[in-house]
């Protein structure tokens, strides 16, 4: 039985409970700059390309879960240029720029952070190239660097970014949750899904990624310390996750069961739930 995902493992389309569609609808596909994939009656997917990013589903009957609540920190957009990131961000700044709550260069990345109108958190990002990563003892360098907006913008926003924000490729590079502890996250997300840590905050975060990524998952109790299990409410409704092939998708079954860990399983995906009742569904890469 293998103990780690696969090195290729991807995080896939982050799917939000919404109360009202059409302003959601419009804060992804008019701001964030995504292009509207799919839609029925009660479901909008948004993406780039052929890549689902966000699915909202309209759920009404939902209320807002309290912000000290286990649950979405924030789905992180990675974008494959800075310029298609500046794009993305002046495009939200401009429309709705009361959303925008900072950002950062992290050495890996750099990063800018918004609230969507319902308040489930958005960071919008580029990596720079793994050549420039460092680590130290198995663990990746990280920093909350000062990181100006404005200059960002003044060096990698065209003109042509301006007049078509829709520029480039983008997809979900990691997926932060807020936690009732990190211990039992660390347990769940590394012992017994299958990441490995890159780097912790002790007892406050903990990083985890497949295949030396910096994170493909986060989970901190900086707002949620000894939250528990979801009640359903409005936010996360669930979590994709991308594996290479059959046999990977087989091997986290097998590895889960063993775990103890309850599976929903149709033949092409896995589902089960985290410790707080955040829905995660497994399948192969299309």
């Amino acid at each position: 039985m293998t103990d780690l995902l696969a090195a290729d493992t991807a995080m896939g389309a982050v799917t939000l409970s919404v109360a009202n569609l059409d302003a959601l609808t419009a804060y992804y596909r008019d701001a964030v700059a995504l292009t509207v994939l799919s839609e029925s009656s009660d479901t909008v997917v948004l993406g780039r390309g052929t890549t689902p990013v966000v699915i909202l589903k309209h759920s009404p009957a939902l209320k807002h879960a309290s912000p000290r609540d286990a649950g979405l920190f924030h789905t992180a957009i990675l974008f494959d240029t800075e310029e298609a990131l500046a794009a993305s961000v002046y495009s939200v700044a401009t429309r709705y720029p009361k959303t925008f709550t900072g950002s950062a260069d992290h050495l890996v990345s750099k990063a800018f952070y918004f609230t969507d109108p319902e308040g489930n958190g958005v960071e919008l990002y580029w990596d720079r190239d793994r050549t420039q990563w460092s680590w130290t003892h198995g663990a990746i360098e990280m920093g909350t660097l000062f990181l100006d907006p404005n200059g960002f913008l003044q060096e990698h926003l065209t003109e042509a970014a301006v007049e078509q924000p829709v520029i480039g490729g983008a997809r979900v590079g990691h997926v932060h949750l807020q936690v009732g502890d990190v211990a039992t996250a660390r347990e769940f997300y590394v012992n017994q899904l299958g990441f490995e840590a890159t780097t912790e905050i002790p007892g406050s975060a903990v990083f985890v990624s497949a295949g030396g990524y910096h994170h493909h998952m986060a989970m901190n109790t900086w707002n949620s310390s000894g939250a528990g299990p979801r009640l359903p409410a409005l936010g996360l409704a669930q979590i994709d996750i991308a594996v290479p092939s059959a046999d990977d998708l087989g091997a986290l079954g097998e590895r889960m069961t063993h775990h103890g860990i309850p599976l929903r399983h149709d033949g092409q995906t896995l589902s089960f739930d985290d410790p707080w009742a955040n829905q995660i569904r497994v399948s192969t890469a299309p």
